[in-house]
């Protein structure tokens, strides 16, 4: 037999080996839910606050006055061209939401909703650049809830939407 010098008594046990090293992932994991934010690069630097993605295409300036009288003129029909037209540009703009074919099957078939969807997306624009929105889904209760009143509802939303729109073309350098 042999003597050992550990105290207890005990026979030594071999060291257990460490752990191998996990692989290194070449991609992250993906996040918790459907809806959350994508993971920032580390080491990038913050947008300044008029920067943001990467934009496509500007959108046309459409003056208010000409917009509605050409409703007028057209007995409502300019008005699936101006939703046709600014959901088309501002799809092509962001690469985010309805675009122009779609907006015009709505406008068509469901026209009530298009307010909404419409200062909604004019509101994102802004809401991508890190500005306040002056508009969002619900300025669309204006038309809702005020349309049938000599038209009065509509018209407050479509100025506020058509301001809104008009000013964030001209703010990407639109004349």
């Amino acid at each position: 037999m042999t003597e050992s010098n550990d105290p207890t008594g005990s026979s030594p046990e071999p060291a257990a080996a460490p752990p191998p090293p996990a692989p290194e992932a070449s991609f992250p994991a993906p996040p918790p839910g459907p809806y959350a934010a994508a993971p920032v690069p580390t080491g990038a630097a913050p947008l300044a606050p008029m920067a943001g993605p990467a934009d496509g295409p500007i959108g046309q300036v459409r003056s208010t006055g000409t917009c509605v009288l050409l409703t007028i003129v057209t007995l409502g029909f300019y008005t699936w061209y101006w939703w046709y037209k600014t959901h088309d540009e501002m799809k092509q703009h962001t690469g985010n939401g309805l675009g122009g074919p779609v907006a015009l099957i709505l406008t068509i078939f469901v026209g009530i909703v298009m307010p909404f969807f419409t200062s909604s997306e004019v509101g994102q624009l802004y809401e991508r650049k890190g500005r306040p929105k002056p508009v969002s889904g619900t300025t669309g209760l204006w038309y809702l809830l005020l349309g049938w009143f000599f038209f009065v509802g509509a018209i407050v939303w479509f100025v506020k939407t058509n301001r809104a729109l008009n000013d964030y073309w001209e703010s990407q350098g639109a004349s």
